[in-house]
């Protein structure tokens, strides 16, 4: 009896031990077969895919969609040009060849705070090329040249989960994010790096009213009025802030940082808001240009993020005609300073810190100096690229891929490529003209291709029952009398 036992024993440790054994096999396999399905992703798919949000920034927006390049593993990198040389693009100079380095050696500012010593360079007499920016897309402030309204939810404050691949981390890594957005920092925070650079753009606010009226012509503010005067006129008694849209008519600048913008010339406490509006900009940005100095701005710029002239040179986006263009007299201009009363103030103080810093920075010669060898650059590619030598009404495009949205009263012009180009150098003279929604579209395709290509067959499917779903309810004198006759 106890042999039977001893036996009974050993049987059930030796099945248990196997069980255990059999387990442990288990989960080791599901592990290899979790790391190989991971390695086979990754060296599929490459490297997470940036995701560039782009803003509508006219100049500002057009080098930072066109100066960045396509590269392997659908990654995007800082340069003009593609770093393949074929005996096709061989045949033709190139004048904007040049590829940032990571490191390139500026000279230091003289006069800086600490914080933003260390915010700009990296070590003295050197600096780092910054690849984590975030632009704020202000509106008709010529920062087209950045992109997406719809992607970003505005008017509504930015918030994190807006931008693809946060909620699900399907992307690790930002670098650049340029669209519009009412900005509010402590959300961008959580999506781009620690170390990211912050800029923005400003336009004087009697210019930019002028192009806002032309633009946003449809919005309740402005409906049924003729001339900004015919606003003025009725602005006390008959505009109202909350309806959809009349953001854009009072302080949109102010809005467009996250500000208040419900500030007027009569206020009690006009100059805290002013105060604290401008103490907000600073503390949240590293920089402001400045519209109407754009190429002084973009030498600036380069300096401060330690990039090359070549990588700063553009083509105006979002420009409108001059025909459509109006010219204001004296006293409307005093009207809009008075009604975007807290949109100047802060100009004003931007304006002078803008000159300040190229002063301090580079120095006035310098930057001279610098303004010219970009705009003869400019030329060169102008002249290079464009068949038409500048800007052509939207009629005029003859791309219909490459014609510029357009929206109320204002006629936005767009370009027209050279037909003799090569593939690389046509590439390239593309990026820089094309228009900021479809460079979204483009950019977007390429970051999330799985995605696009669902939405895609989504939405062949639902046409598709839509059709379906039409013919089935045709009504029965739509059928032939043949079929009436045929039919059970």
């Amino acid at each position: 009896m106890s042999d039977v036992l001893c036996s009974g024993k050993c049987l059930h440790k030796a099945v248990c031990g196997r069980r255990r054994l059999l387990w442990i096999l288990l989960v080791f396999i599901l592990i290899c077969i979790v790391l190989q399905t991971f390695v086979t992703r990754e060296v599929k798919q490459g490297p997470s895919v940036d995701l560039f949000h782009f803003a509508e920034n006219s100049e500002m927006q057009d080098y930072l969609l066109g100066n960045f390049q396509y590269g392997p593993a659908h990654t995007l990198k800082p340069g003009l040009t593609s770093v393949e040389v074929n005996q096709d693009t061989a045949k033709t100079p190139n004048h904007f060849s040049t590829t940032r380095e990571s490191k390139a050696t500026v000279t230091k500012p003289r006069h800086m705070s600490s914080s933003q010593t260390s915010s700009f360079w990296s070590s003295p007499g050197k600096c780092t090329a910054k690849t984590h920016i975030v632009f704020l897309k202000t509106h008709k402030t010529a920062s087209s040249t950045i992109l997406n309204i719809l992607q970003l939810f505005y008017p509504h404050f930015f918030a994190s989960h807006f931008v693809q691949g946060v909620s699900t981390r399907r992307i690790s890594e930002f670098h650049i994010m340029c669209n519009h957005m009412r900005f509010k920092k402590s959300e961008v925070a959580k999506v781009m790096p620690r170390d990211t650079f912050y800029f923005s753009i400003l336009r004087n606010p009697v210019r930019m009213m002028e192009s806002i009226f032309s633009y946003y012509k449809s919005i309740p503010a402005f409906h049924n009025k003729r001339t900004l005067d015919d606003f003025f006129n009725t602005s006390k008694t008959h505009y109202i802030s909350s309806l959809t849209n009349n953001h854009y008519a009072h302080n949109i600048l102010a809005f467009d940082f996250g500000l208040d913008n419900n500030a007027t010339f009569d206020s009690s406490d006009l100059e805290q808001q002013v105060s604290n509006a401008i103490s907000a900009i600073e503390r949240d940005f590293h920089l402001i240009l400045i519209s109407e100095y754009f190429d002084e701005s973009m030498v600036l710029l380069r300096h401060v993020l330690c990039w090359s002239l070549e990588d700063v040179v553009s083509f105006k986006l979002n420009s409108r005609s001059d025909r459509t263009r109006r010219k204001l007299s004296p006293e409307t201009a005093e009207r809009i300073k008075k009604w975007n009363v807290l949109d100047w103030q802060i100009y004003l103080h931007f304006n002078a810190t803008f000159w300040h810093k190229l002063d301090t920075m580079i120095g006035r010669q310098q930057v001279q100096k610098e303004v010219n060898e970009l705009r003869k650059l400019q030329t060169t590619l102008s002249n290079l690229c464009l068949k038409d030598g500048g800007a052509v009404d939207p009629s005029k495009v003859q791309d219909q891929s490459l014609r510029p949205l357009q929206y109320g009263a204002a006629v936005i012009q767009g370009y027209n490529l050279n037909p003799d180009l090569n593939n690389q150098t046509r590439v390239m003279c593309e990026r820089l003209i094309t228009p900021e929604l479809q460079y979204t579209a483009k950019l977007y395709n390429q970051q999330f291709p799985d995605l696009v290509e669902w939405l895609q067959s989504s939405w062949h499917v639902k046409r598709a029952v839509k059709r379906r779903a039409v013919h089935l309810k045709s009504p029965q004198s739509a059928l032939s009398s043949r079929n009436k006759s045929t039919a059970p």
